[in-house]
């Protein structure tokens, strides 16, 4: 089988077997036709021809291009996936990236605000006005259940529930998963689609937060719109919708919630992805510790 067939059948695999959302597929995509493009220059474009000498070129190649080291890691894990499904359905007998070691990465942790930040940018918004009732209800709903930010801008009216105060969501691998939603959210989205949603939805939609225009809100408008907000509020740091999640996870941690629940609402399929917050939880104890002991 030539490389491109192979590379095409491994990115239907995962489209429509995995379910993986479009913006993973096009992110392999992306990293294996880096790979196809290395290939064809040394003249490589049947599996047979792929070796683990040219994965280990390849590798070396991608650290020449001045590429943070997560990123030639995510290279070659797209690569091991390739490999290991065409093995897994006897395509090829054996798999060029078995030997080939991931580079050492260390694990950043990820940034969160404090309690006064957030209280700060959840009040940034002039909730008298239709679009800033729209972008509270928005940032509240964001920090009370830790969505990502495509989740968020995927709900349909129907996947929140403000009784009983659960969303519901679709996450990676089409997963679905039931968030509760605190009361504080829940009375802006009240309100939000009481007065504000019904003067936005010019075109009968059934998407839950929309644009000026009727249609729905995209994530990289809400990039913008929370970047915004962040700078009224005079909050120095840079402001992205998943620093909101990241806040979520380590504030509900930092108080005793369970990380098995932790892992259950943020719908990780890994526990190992939810306890990098507690380690985030033990360095703010560590600060506490050091700002107040007196032999600190």
């Amino acid at each position: 089988m030539d490389l491109d067939r192979a590379i095409d059948v491994y990115l239907d695999h995962i489209k429509v077997e995995r379910n993986l959302a479009a913006n993973s597929v096009a992110a392999y995509a992306r990293d294996l036709a880096k790979f196809r493009s290395f290939s064809a220059e040394r003249h490589v474009d049947s599996l047979e021809e792929v070796t683990a000498n040219l994965v280990l070129e390849y590798l070396i190649w991608l650290s020449t291009q001045r590429m943070a080291v997560r990123t030639q890691a995510r290279n070659l894990v797209a690569l091991r996936g390739l490999f290991k499904h065409l093995r897994a359905e006897k395509l090829m007998e054996l798999d060029p990236t078995a030997a080939v070691e991931l580079p050492k990465i260390g694990r950043k942790l990820p940034e969160v605000l404090s309690l006064d930040e957030v209280e700060r940018l959840l009040a940034a918004p002039d909730r008298a006005t239709t679009l800033g009732l729209r972008d509270a209800a928005m940032l509240e709903l964001l920090y009370a259940t830790g969505l990502r930010v495509s989740e968020l801008c995927r709900l349909r009216v129907d996947d929140l529930d403000l009784e009983v105060g659960f969303v519901s969501t679709v996450g990676k691998g089409r997963k679905q998963r039931l968030v509760p939603v605190g009361e504080s959210a829940r009375e802006l989205l009240r309100q939000y689609q009481t007065t504000a949603r019904p003067t936005l939805d010019k075109r009968r939609s059934n998407f839950l937060f929309l644009s000026r225009r009727g249609s729905p809100l995209t994530r990289q408008a809400f990039w913008k719109t929370i970047g915004a907000w962040a700078r009224k509020a005079g909050i120095r740091k840079t402001i992205y919708p998943h620093k909101l999640r990241h806040s979520f996870a380590t504030h509900l941690l930092e108080r005793g919630a369970d990380l098995r629940a932790v892992q259950a609402m943020l719908g990780h399929a890994d526990i190992s992805t939810t306890q990098i917050y507690t380690h985030v939880s033990r360095s703010h104890i560590v600060e506490i510790y050091r700002r107040h002991h007196p032999r600190a």
